[in-house]
């Protein structure tokens, strides 16, 4: 990733749930509270950027607040108890745009930040299950079909309407990365192939 990386850039303004572990004077703005000290406990959604520097930092203050730091954050919703129950029951229903335009990102980058063991394995099983899919989807959509249509002409509902289109409109940032180089590939080796018959 470059540090001019859309994606990345997109995926770190995210928001992500936070509570303060300290009063902070002079913070009060993000409570909505301009003039007021930000108190001990207050929930706020912060960008992903700002909630890393600010729970990796730490206070140097009192005595007693000396080294902690000043937020935890938990999950955001889009990596919820919700949305990884229904990856577990079947990762190919859920669409993960809805979630989070940067999905991927976004839970790689929280995995960095917490030691959420399960949803490692639940984010490996789902990408690898939803690769093969994309995969499929990649090689018909825009493809041949048997008889030399077009698979569109052939009623084929993994490229163009029916169940495909509603797939292929949950995917996330990486996964049509994914779809658009498995359909070039895809494509190039038709190509490759046609000319080789050809001579």
């Amino acid at each position: 990733m470059s540090y001019y990386d859309i994606d990345a850039i997109l995926t770190d303004a995210e928001k992500i749930p936070c509570t303060f572990q300290l009063d902070v004077p002079d913070l009060g703005y993000l409570d909505n509270t301009p003039t007021q000290t930000l108190k001990t406990g207050s929930r706020i959604a912060l960008p992903l950027w700002l909630a890393e520097m600010l729970a990796i930092a730490s206070s140097s203050g009192d005595l007693d607040e000396q080294g902690k730091s000043f937020v935890t954050f938990d999950l955001p919703p889009a990596l919820g108890n919700d949305v990884v129950q229904a990856l577990k029951a079947d990762p190919r229903a859920v669409p993960l745009r809805d979630q989070s335009a940067h999905f991927y990102g976004l839970a790689t980058h929280m995995m960095d930040l917490s030691e959420e063991q399960e949803l490692a394995t639940v984010l490996r099983k789902t990408y690898v299950t939803r690769a093969t899919e994309i995969a499929l989807h990649a090689r018909k959509v825009g493809g041949v079909g048997h008889h030399g249509k077009s698979t569109a002409d052939e009623g084929s509902n993994l490229g163009v309407g029916g169940a495909g289109e509603e797939f292929l409109r949950g995917l996330d940032e990486w996964e049509r990365k994914l779809f658009r180089k498995a359909h070039d590939g895809a494509k190039a080796g038709k190509e490759w192939m046609e000319n080789v018959k050809k001579h």
